[in-house]
Formats: structure tokens, C-alpha cells, sequence
């Protein structure tokens, strides 16, 4: 679980990141969280975009996701979702530490 200090520094790390996976129509499905999985792997912090056509709530969309992908929820805003899971291999973002 992140602490409010630790997701304001995350919050601040994803701003100038890109989306890098889309959730359309279709919603999400276990490909998708499989490639979400191995990018966070890689990356740690990934923003997922939520396109108009997907009928689904971006915030139940963000919890789906980063339950089943194992990954914390940092932030969901408008149609953005923002994700970050600590990598076992690629470690590069280090977190503030909590009291």
C-alpha cells in the first residue's frame, strides 16, 4: 500500500509519460492485463488511456486492472489511469520512504 507522499511522487514521475496502452470498447481482458503486467515489469509506471467508446467508469476500470495485474492504483483522472508496481529486475524509481 502507497502512502499519500508516495503517490504524489509518483503522480509527479507520470505526468510527462504517455499512455502507453488503450482500453476500448471491449473493456479489459486477460491479454491486455498480461501486457500490462510485463510493461510495468519494465517501466514500473505506466498510464493506461481509457477511449470515449468504452462504456465502463475509468475508476472501476483503474481498480479491475491493478487487481488483477498486481499493481497499485496511483491515480485515476478523467480518462487516465495510472499504475506503478516495483520491478524485481529493472528497479530504476525509488520511492520516498514513510515514517
Amino acid at each position: 500500500m502507497l502512502t499519500g507522499k508516495q503517490k504524489r511522487y509518483l503522480r509527479s514521475q507520470a505526468h510527462h509519460l504517455d499512455p502507453i496502452f488503450q482500453v476500448g470498447k471491449g473493456g479489459t481482458n486477460d491479454h491486455l492485463v498480461r501486457h500490462i503486467q510485463e510493461a510495468l515489469e519494465v517501466r514500473e509506471l505506466i498510464k493506461v488511456s481509457v477511449l470515449n467508446n468504452c462504456s465502463d467508469d475509468p475508476k472501476e476500470i483503474g481498480v479491475e486492472v491493478s487487481q488483477a495485474a498486481g499493481a497499485e492504483l496511483v491515480q485515476v483522472i478523467g480518462k487516465t489511469i495510472v499504475l506503478y508496481k516495483e520491478s524485481r529486475d529493472n528497479k530504476k524509481i525509488e520511492l520516498p520512504r514513510s515514517r
